[in-house]
């Protein structure tokens, strides 16, 4: 039996204290804020933590994995740059809650999304079907990408690469643009590549904290 799902007038409002948190955090994009406000980050929680749903934090779901903290998702959908009129085409790696893939869908964009632990795709599969999403959910080995459906015009990594990934590099389209948190270690640095003809341009936005991005999925 599917779960309900309610967004009251309180939630809402806790929404909105979020967004004014963000704000004074130095989210500026009023796209961003605008998604942050939309979406009910509740859904995508277990219902015993719906009370803590809007606090600026990150929390574990199943799997070992987390759900960022609403900083992190709004820092990484600024870097991607989404113009809401454009439609645009946006790879993401590593579905989990499916939280950051509907900030993105709300943001405009049509968001293809992979996960490669199976219980989070089942779940998060029947949330999004639940809500009518298009998302578009792929269960498998998020480091090889979609390749079936590149080029991309956005890519986002939702957990730490050691390195720049190479095959996400490979599916964006010319001007198109990866933003990954890049390190071997428990901190990466936020990255932004920009995929030119002549040259990758390749910027860092500072430090954050990510779940490792595992490889070699059979």
């Amino acid at each position: 039996m599917a779960r309900q799902l309610v967004d009251s007038f309180r939630h809402q409002g806790m929404r909105q204290n979020l967004v004014r948190k963000l704000k004074s955090k130095g989210i500026k994009n009023e796209n961003v804020l605008k998604a942050i406000q939309a979406v009910p980050r509740h859904y995508f929680l277990d219902p015993a933590f719906v009370e803590f749903a809007y606090e600026d934090r990150p929390f574990e779901i199943s799997a070992g994995q987390t759900i960022s903290q609403p900083y992190t998702v709004a820092f990484q959908s600024q870097l991607l740059e989404i113009d809401p009129k454009s439609r645009l085409k946006v790879l993401e790696i590593g579905t989990g809650s499916g939280y950051q893939a509907a900030i993105l869908e709300k943001m405009g964009a049509k968001v293809f999304t992979i996960e490669r632990f199976r219980e989070l795709f089942d779940k998060t599969k029947k949330l999004f079907e639940q809500l009518h999403s298009q998302v578009k959910v792929f269960y498998g080995d998020g480091f090889k990408g979609l390749p079936a459906f590149a080029p991309f015009d956005r890519i986002l990594v939702t957990c730490g690469a050691p390195e720049i990934p190479e095959n996400l590099v490979n599916q964006l389209k010319t001007g198109g643009m990866l933003v990954v948190p890049v390190g071997a270690g428990p901190v990466q640095k936020m990255t932004r590549l920009v995929h030119r003809e002549k040259g990758d341009e390749v910027t860092e936005f500072g430090s954050f904290r990510f779940v490792p991005m595992l490889q070699n999925k059979t």
